[in-house]
């Protein structure tokens, strides 16, 4: 098993990427400890993963909070040797209609608090350990709505780039991971009905080349490399795992006229 003796924390993994990681973690030996907001859900998520989890209730934005929360969970544990800052947040930011507080809300849930989750956590991370956050596509596709969520990302590579330089010392790898579209509850706002969904996959489905949203289950496994020794020798990277969206964009379908 590729994370057997390993420690983990994943943040924001009571669903989608952040579930679908722990359930990976799990199956090759890892002990994980998940964050969320919601204790319904963190308790829906360890009833699924089993015994070989804890669970910690902090709301990511509440940076102090966060702090609080992790630390007796990382003193009880030890040491970390994997960390994948996962949560984050979507939200439209038009120009001319935004307000100062959702711009901002954004900004400190993706980005603020990823920081201050990286140096909550510094302490008690094992040399050799491997953080992982996960960014977006949208920090490079200039999709209109999205200064505030694209700003955030696109800092998320900056931060790699630097905390790889700082933690190098010590042989703690930093990359990220850079998902397309993927099938997770972030479009639960942009399309509340199911037909909403298959009418908004459909449209998304025409800008990738393997024509489809990406599944949690295939970003986890790219995460679950970085956390690995697999990876001993990747450091301040990106894995866009995004079905060729973004290497490849005038070859998706919506480009390619029949006629």
């Amino acid at each position: 098993m590729k994370l057997e003796h390993k420690t983990a924390l994943i943040t924001g993994g009571t669903s989608g990427i952040g579930l679908a990681t722990a359930r990976v973690f799990i199956a090759e030996g890892a002990q994980v400890v998940i964050t969320g907001r919601d204790q319904q859900k963190l308790a829906t998520a360890i009833q699924e993963l089993g015994s070989n989890v804890v669970d910690v209730q902090a709301d990511a934005s509440d940076i102090e909070a966060m702090e609080t929360a992790l630390v007796p969970a990382l003193e009880k544990i030890g040491h970390l040797d994997i960390l994948f800052v996962n949560v984050g947040i979507s939200g439209k930011t038009p120009l001319g209609e935004t307000a100062l507080a959702d711009f901002e809300k954004i900004l400190r849930t993706n980005l603020t608090a990823a920081f201050f989750t990286v140096q909550t956590c510094l302490p008690y991370l094992s040399d050799g350990a491997s953080i992982i956050f996960n960014g977006s596509i949208r920090s490079i596709s200039g999709a209109p709505g999205s200064s505030a969520y694209a700003a955030s990302k696109a800092g998320l590579r900056s931060i790699t780039r630097v905390l790889a330089t700082e933690l190098s010392p010590r042989k703690i790898r930093v990359n990220i991971v850079i998902p397309g579209g993927t099938e997770t509850p972030i479009w639960d706002k942009s399309a509340p009905t199911p037909e909403a969904y298959a009418e908004l996959e459909k449209k998304y489905s025409r800008q990738v080349l393997l024509e489809r949203f990406g599944q949690a289950e295939e970003i986890a496994k790219a995460v679950l490399f970085l956390a690995s020794d697999d990876a001993s020798y990747v450091q301040a990277t990106e894995i866009v795992v995004d079905g060729g969206q973004t290497g490849s964009p005038e070859g998706a379908p919506i480009y390619q006229q029949k006629g």
